[in-house]
């Protein structure tokens, strides 16, 4: 694998690379991660099965659709392949930090400027990934109708694929049916979305420069990007400040915050099962009782 990699490495970059030493690197759930060095460089490289070659695909144009918004910092994408037994994504390598002074103002102002770049539809040029689970982002007029097939609906059909039934669907329909009640004077612009913003996907150089990945890019309803940054733990005080001062939340986000959520932790229960589905629930019961 690793000469395969380096083969890649050498053709995208231009420059001979022989991978001379490899480590693991933890934090991942759904890929294998190495940083390696070599030729007075190093990469950062994630590892899956061959199947899994158009979700690293996926994920290499979301860096790059972010890179070209020339907002927030992202990973700059290098090279991806597949052989037999594995596929792979080569991204650059930095090495992050904690955030230091001004590290989380700076990010909010940024993450509001990517939401400043806009499109005519909701969803994207291609699918991509929400985790390991497959992500539709077929482009549509109407947001509501994006947000109720492509995301909850899309995630709800999954679950009771996996079993999820009774009283998750007949609430899952129930609120499908009154979505448009959530956005009686709202009217989303299709924004750049990171797509898959929490703590575990944003970092900072030495520099106090943020840096976002491992995104699941599309165009859409930026409080979807907010209101996931508080979903695992949230983000400090400050990175909401900024990003308000920069570009101003609707007074009734706080109303939609939990449909936006919803996607996420029906995704969390179709991954990873467990308390997932009390969660859904009482999210679901939450959004019906403010409607």
């Amino acid at each position: 694998m690793w000469n395969d990699i380096a083969r890649d490495i050498s053709k995208a970059t231009g420059a001979p690379f022989v991978v001379e030493s490899t480590h693991t690197v933890g934090g991942g759930c759904i890929n294998t991660a190495y940083r390696i060095e070599g030729s007075r460089k190093s990469f950062f490289v994630k590892v899956n099965s061959p199947e899994r070659l158009p979700m690293f695909e996926a994920e290499a144009a979301g860096l790059a659709e972010i890179l070209e918004s020339d907002t927030v910092r992202v990973p700059r994408p290098i090279c991806f392949g597949a052989a037999k037994s594995e596929s792979w994504l080569v991204l650059e390598h930095l090495d992050l930090r904690d955030a230091g002074k001004g590290s989380m103002r700076e990010l909010g102002r940024r993450l509001a400027r990517m939401h400043r770049v806009t499109t005519e539809r909701f969803g994207w040029k291609r699918d991509n990934a929400i985790g390991a689970t497959p992500q539709v982002n077929t482009l549509r007029e109407s947001w509501i109708d994006f947000w109720r097939e492509y995301r909850l609906g899309y995630q709800l059909a999954l679950a009771a694929e996996n079993g999820y039934r009774g009283e998750l669907q007949r609430l899952g329909e129930r609120l499908m049916g009154k979505l448009s009640l959530f956005f009686t004077e709202y009217k989303p612009l299709p924004s750049l979305l990171h797509g898959d913003l929490w703590s575990g996907n944003a970092g900072f150089l030495a520099s106090g420069a943020p840096i976002i990945f491992d995104p699941a890019v599309y165009y859409g309803d930026r409080e979807a990007d907010i209101a996931m940054t508080e979903l695992f733990g949230g983000f400090p005080a400050e990175f909401y400040s900024s990003y308000r001062e920069e570009f101003a939340i609707d007074v009734n986000y706080g109303k939609r915050k939990n449909l936006y959520n919803l996607y996420h932790v029906l995704n969390h229960l179709n991954l990873f099962g467990g308390g997932y589905g009390a969660q859904a629930e009482r999210l679901l019961n939450r959004l019906l009782a403010d409607v």
